[in-house]
């Protein structure tokens, strides 16, 4: 209970940073990292699929595990917000940066 109490309230900071910081619609970077899996990273990419994006992968050192960064127009802060819960409910040891 107490780690999805520090999630919402991780949550809720973030989307106040977002929106005193940037205008909206805006690009945001969204950055994981996770086990270099392809069916982990397909489902990334199906996460974010219908949004012009722009990928980029990067394997670690002994290709144990891939960094990606995926570049986006978000329309809100919420919008940001969906898609990192969306990815962490859904793809087991993801890290998002």
């Amino acid at each position: 209970m107490k780690s999805e109490e520090a999630s919402n309230k991780f949550y809720e900071k973030l989307k106040t940073q977002l929106y005193d910081t940037t205008s909206w619609p805006s690009a945001y970077l969204f950055k994981f990292i996770i086990e270099t899996d392809k069916k982990k990273i397909k489902h990334i990419e199906r996460i974010f699929s219908g949004l012009k994006t722009k990928l980029n992968f990067s394997l670690s050192k002994n290709g144990k595990y891939t960094s990606i960064s995926i570049n986006t127009l978000m329309k809100t802060p919420e919008d940001i917000i969906d898609k990192y819960k969306e990815v962490s409910k859904n793809i087991e040891g993801v890290i998002s940066l």
